[in-house]
């Protein structure tokens, strides 16, 4: 087993975006959690044990290396969707560890002995630090890792195992600069120079459990979406010309807008069991229903 055959496998499976992440510990990326927490950067969502976030070697003792793979779910533009891309096909969750299981699969058959964590978006470490270290992408000034293929419209997964493939090198592009995603982001959460406040981000007001302030509401009003948010990638330069995903998970069956109606009429149980594999569903029936009243207040619609 090699690197050249590991991706020649992903390619045979539909994956052009795969590359070998070392196994830390990422000093540097401490810092910039470091400074984060100093700046009271977090969500509460995210890993508290700074040291998980950094040392691959705490979640798999004898790991030697990390495969790390884009998943690319664009799938065109949709005129008046109230929720983000990436929830419009089947659960990236799993859809993305479906596929790294057949890549572990495939290594297993190679390798005797062969031992493996699946991640996506599930575990510790940040999977866009590993996806920059992977040379998968590199960073944008909105925190998103762009990729020359997909542009920024991909999901990350990777799998850390006990075989020693070749470390690739981080990417030695750029993001150009342009500030337009500083500009259009609706609540000025992108601060420039790569740093974000998550808890200004759309996406996240839209998640946030409880009652939302007179500006998380009037951001919400004035954006009209029920689950997530794209402004920032809609607005990007490298996001120009991407193809469309070979994913078919990702480009069948989309749900791109949730009814008031419909919502309100189910109960939570229904909702869980109608919307099971979609990634907005884990937040349950009443954020949902409680973004979209939001939105629809003062108005007729409801």
């Amino acid at each position: 087993m090699n690197n050249e055959k590991l991706i020649e496998f992903c390619k045979s499976i539909g994956l052009k975006c795969v590359g070998i992440a070392g196994i830390g510990p990422y000093d540097n990326l401490k810092k910039i959690i470091k400074n984060k927490l100093v700046n009271g950067h977090f969500t509460g969502m995210e890993e508290e044990v700074i040291e998980n976030r950094i040392e691959p070697k705490l979640i798999m003792e004898d790991a030697k290396s990390i495969i790390v793979c884009a998943f690319p779910y664009y799938t065109g533009e949709i005129n008046d969707s109230n929720i983000s891309k990436y929830c419009y096909g089947k659960d990236y969750h799993i859809v993305v560890k479906e596929i790294l299981q057949q890549i572990c699969d495939y290594i297993s058959n190679e390798l005797d002995g062969f031992k493996y964590k699946i991640f996506a978006d599930n575990g510790p470490l940040v999977d866009r630090h590993l996806a920059y270290l992977a040379g998968i992408g590199y960073f944008g000034i909105n925190n998103n890792i762009i990729t020359d293929e997909y542009g920024s419209y991909i999901f990350i997964g990777y799998i850390i195992n006990n075989f020693e493939f070749n470390v690739n090198e981080p990417s030695p592009k750029t993001c150009i600069k342009c500030n337009k995603c500083v500009k259009y982001c609706p609540g000025n959460a992108i601060l420039g120079n790569y740093e974000l406040n998550p808890k200004r981000c759309l996406s996240y007001i839209t998640q946030k459990k409880g009652d939302l302030s007179e500006e998380e509401t009037r951001i919400l009003k004035e954006n009209k979406k029920v689950f997530g948010c794209d402004i920032c990638q809609e607005v990007c330069p490298h996001n120009r010309k991407i193809p469309i995903t070979d994913i078919k998970e990702f480009k069948e069956n989309l749900i791109t807008n949730l009814d008031y109606k419909e919502i309100e009429s189910i109960s939570n149980k229904e909702f869980k069991r109608r919307y099971n594999d979609r990634a907005f569903s884990w937040r349950g029936k009443n954020i949902i229903k409680r973004n979209i009243e939001i939105i629809l207040e003062e108005s007729d619609h409801i």
